[in-house]
């Protein structure tokens, strides 16, 4: 049984952490994780880790912190979205891969159009190449994970039943 005709239920369970995920980078989207709201704890924390550092310095950290949410929530989901997309098949393809980076890059441009609606947030097409980035980032490490293994695989039954030699 291939995927296209398993139940919708079997199917369902390799979405789900896609699905969950999605629904934090909306929640992520709204006033609550706006930069004004962040800076309320995460510059403090970084003025207790930096004292000596300026106003300015903890306001570029502040940016780059939130600029590396947005990879890493990225990268997060481009490798749940791969799992949803492969189902119970095992391995990496590229067609996989794309279809994930490009669900990605779509949910990332969707994103920043609902928080052109956000009085407190600005929408912005560089933050969605950059979560595209951070899909991408994500495909290319899988692709390296899984070819390393099946190497490893390889090698290993190479050395339990090598091959007869003429």
């Amino acid at each position: 049984m291939d995927a296209r005709t398993q139940p919708a239920e079997g199917r369902l369970k390799y979405w789900l952490p896609a699905i969950a995920w999605a629904i934090w980078i909306s929640w992520a989207s709204t006033d609550m994780f706006s930069a004004n709201h962040t800076s309320r704890f995460i510059i403090p924390v970084l003025h207790w880790l930096l004292p000596h550092a300026s106003a300015e310095t903890l306001e570029k950290l502040h940016f780059l912190i939130r600029k590396t949410a947005h990879l890493t929530e990225y990268f997060v989901f481009s490798c749940l979205l791969l799992r949803g997309v492969r189902g119970k098949q095992r391995g990496w393809q590229i067609r996989w891969a794309l279809a994930a980076l490009a669900m990605a890059a779509g949910y990332s441009a969707l994103d920043e159009f609902h928080q052109s609606f956000v009085a407190s947030r600005t929408a912005s097409p560089w933050d969605s190449a950059l979560d595209t980035t951070g899909a991408a980032a994500a495909q290319f490490v899988l692709w390296l994970w899984f070819r390393l293994h099946s190497r490893i695989r390889s090698n290993v039954e190479n050395e339990v039943a090598p091959a007869v030699r003429d």
